[in-house]
């Protein structure tokens, strides 16, 4: 059954990521989604019932030993027949509300098949430029309870995987550099390389690419996590060059968001407490940006808020104080809030500057981005305040110096840390062992992207 149909079939469902090792089986699974659902307060009545459901079966059975016979005290027991009846629809009972709600941890008679080992070849380093990937293997099922993954950078293993990778930033950069067609003579490298420096020769080769024969089943998996506005290059890709998209994107075939809240199982899941320790928050607003660049929105406005309120800020460009990566997360925590702005506005592009440097330091994040409906599909509506939420940057100080003098107020952008925790994704190693996933749970339906800048602009 598709995830389409299932969701038809039960309701809403999580769909997605993530996972910790402290955790058993279930949990790990029960954070393998990364989509955030407020329906999960609804699911746990259902979840309640069917284990207590569950719980009540040794119970059951302890009784049918004793048969249909009369109690001291003159009462007739149920048969064994009426008992067994009625652990049989128990257990029903709690298997539909195992297959609908996707809550229960796996029932202990269950036989769990072991997922098909799948191989994925990264094609390029990420930001590495040309260089082949060298960095150690991750292992999927230690990190991300994903089995059965076979990690390749060695293109000579071109043609025993099942997906290859290309980061897109580097697949537009340099040279053309694609695999050889599968089964046909390919020239020499050192040739190669001469003729792609040739525009007519790029353009030839990108089209074999395309066109040409690949390693039957396989599929090209294009991998991007920056913007549209910082993607250059995007009309210069074949249609149907690609089989999936894998991107921060809800809509991507491989979706994996830059961070995602699920369901808190334990308190020392991050962040830590319901509340930030106040006492440690000296400042006010602090913003740690790397580009800058007067022209974006977000520099606009951070001329205008700072008119009003004192932003501190930290990094490479503008008026930044220089601040270590390790160091910035214990900077941010000694603000009330942070200034969580994108460097563009589009469609799910919520990064990590509002899921670690925001959530994880304890700091409110305003938000400067897509709109706040799109904010609100991924978390509650009261975990972050949104610049669109005020006529203009004075309003937003004044609210700012509001929260500042009213704790209480300002304790209650932190409610939503007594029923989820953050988990802010790992760069490059978790796309890597998701696409494995992908791969795994994939029938063979073929599929390509027919205009993949049209879908990703839009």
């Amino acid at each position: 059954m598709s995830v389409e149909e299932e969701r038809k079939t039960c309701g809403p469902l999580d769909t997605g990521t993530a996972l910790s090792r402290s955790r058993s089986g279930g949990e790990q699974q029960r954070r393998l989604d990364p989509q955030w659902q407020h329906e999960s307060g609804r699911r746990r009545s259902g979840l309640a019932a069917a284990r207590q459901a569950v719980a009540a079966l040794p119970a059951l059975a302890m009784s049918a030993r004793w048969g249909g016979r009369r109690t001291p005290r003159g009462g007739l027991r149920l048969s064994e027949t009426h008992l067994a009846l009625m652990a049989a629809s128990l257990v029903c009972s709690a298997v539909v509300v195992y297959v609908c709600w996707k809550q229960l941890p796996p029932l202990p008679w269950a036989s769990s098949v072991p997922p098909r080992r799948v191989s994925v070849l990264l094609w390029w380093e990420p930001f590495g430029g040309r260089h082949r990937a060298k960095r150690p293997h991750p292992d999927c099922r230690l990190r991300f309870n994903i089995s059965g993954c076979l990690l390749l950078t060695d293109r000579a293993d071109y043609g025993e995987a099942q997906a290859v990778l290309f980061h897109h930033r580097d697949l537009v950069r340099g040279p053309q550099d694609w695999p050889p067609p599968w089964g046909v003579y390919v020239r020499p490298a050192e040739e190669q390389q001469v003729l792609m420096d040739d525009e007519e020769e790029a353009a030839e080769a990108l089209a074999l690419a395309a066109s040409g024969p690949r390693p039957p089943g396989q599929r090209w998996v294009w991998m991007n996590f920056e913007s549209p506005t910082h993607s250059p290059g995007l009309q210069s890709l074949a249609g149907n060059l690609f089989n999936w998209t894998l991107s921060y994107r809800a809509d991507s075939d491989i979706f994996v968001p830059y961070g995602y809240l699920y369901p808190r199982t334990h308190p020392s899941e991050q962040p830590p407490g319901l509340v930030p320790p106040l006492a440690r928050k000296q400042g006010l607003v602090a913003w740690v940006v790397s580009n800058w660049d007067e022209r974006q929105a977000r520099v606009r406005y951070y001329r205008q808020l700072s008119q009003y309120v004192t932003v501190d800020v930290f990094g490479k460009g503008g008026p930044g104080q220089p601040l270590s990566d390790v160091g910035l997360l214990h900077t941010v925590a000694r603000y009330k809030f942070y200034l969580a702005f994108e460097n563009s506005q589009h469609l799910d592009y919520i990064t990590e500057k509002l899921w670690r440097n925001a959530f994880l330091a304890g700091a409110v994040p305003v938000v400067l981005g897509p709109d706040r409906a799109n904010y609100e599909r991924f978390m509650p509506r009261r975990a972050f305040i949104h610049v669109d939420d005020f006529p203009d940057a004075s309003s937003l100080a004044a609210h700012l110096q509001f929260l500042d003098r009213n704790p209480a107020a300002y304790r209650g952008y932190f409610s939503w840390r007594r029923s989820y925790a953050v988990h802010v994704t790992s760069f490059w190693d978790e796309p890597w062992c998701r696409a494995c996933q992908a791969v795994q749970m994939a029938g063979d339906q073929p599929k390509s992207v027919p205009n993949l800048a049209g879908w990703f602009q839009r």
